[in-house]
């Protein structure tokens, strides 16, 4: 997804009424793509962004936001030493 942008953000309840945040993706092509980052993940997108509000995520790259998607998914990864 080389190239691709947040172009949107919309605040969603997911299916146990926990917040998510929807971000749009745009391509240099004008393609789009729908990304859903649970809590976590936009917690920790928003921190990475140094963002106070879902507005000013508008711009930050992709890679951001699959940085945030893998952040949320190692929290479950068990650590056995």
């Amino acid at each position: 997804m080389a190239g691709a942008n947040i172009s949107e953000v919309r605040i969603a309840a997911a299916h146990d009424g926990e917040a998510e945040l929807l971000v749009t993706l745009t391509f240099a092509n004008g393609g789009r793509s729908l990304v859903t980052l649970d809590e976590f993940a936009a917690r920790t997108l928003l921190a990475s962004t140094n963002s106070s509000t879902s507005d000013q995520l508008i711009g930050v790259s992709w890679d951001q936001v699959r940085d945030a998607l893998i952040a949320s998914s190692n929290r479950f990864t068990e650590h056995t030493a």
